[in-house]
């Protein structure tokens, strides 16, 4: 058993219904674990939910945490991974005075050399897409910083596990 603190990511795999969030946060609150990072969508099997939640414990702390989540009644399977079992992205979006684009030939070499993506610009401000590893992110806002970020927003990390996932055969033999 693994001691040392560690960054997880857990995928739970849920049905969709109205307070989860609720009672899943909570295991997590009286635990005295801080949520670094959630988000929700669809998974791959019709109605049902994945959640990527990115958390520091040790690994004796995520089994029981585990244990807990998989108590939930909406709640199907969950499951935990290192970040080298996974591959994962982050995305983020940066706001920025328009001038800057035309007027600072730097901005427009440190959006190509970062590969961001402009998707939109108008008089005021142009906004900035980046999807990419939480470094790649870092150095981008970094990059940006002197010149004004007007507002930045980082979504939660999504992720999928380099092994399969047995849940996948398991839900589609349910269905």
């Amino acid at each position: 058993m693994n001691n040392k603190i560690q960054l997880y990511t857990v995928s739970v795999y849920t049905e969709n219904n109205i307070g989860l969030l609720n009672r899943i946060s909570a295991i997590f609150q009286r635990r005295h674990v801080n949520i670094e990072s959630i988000s929700s969508s669809e998974s791959e099997i019709e109605g049902v939910s994945r959640w990527t939640i990115l958390i520091y414990v040790i690994e004796e702390q995520m089994k029981k945490i585990i244990g807990q989540i998989e108590k939930q009644v909406e709640v199907i399977k969950a499951y935990y991974h290192l970040d080298e079992d996974t591959i994962y992205q982050e995305s983020c979006l940066f706001k920025v005075k328009s001038n800057l684009l035309f007027e600072e030939g730097q901005i427009q070499n440190i959006i190509k050399e970062s590969n961001a993506r402009i998707i939109t610009v108008n008089k005021e401000f142009f906004v900035l897409e980046k999807s990419g590893m939480k470094k790649e992110i870092e150095k981008l806002y970094e990059d940006l910083k002197p010149f004004g970020i007007l507002q930045f927003v980082r979504a939660g990390r999504i992720a999928v596990t380099k092994e399969p996932m047995e849940i996948s055969k398991t839900l589609k033999a349910i269905k």
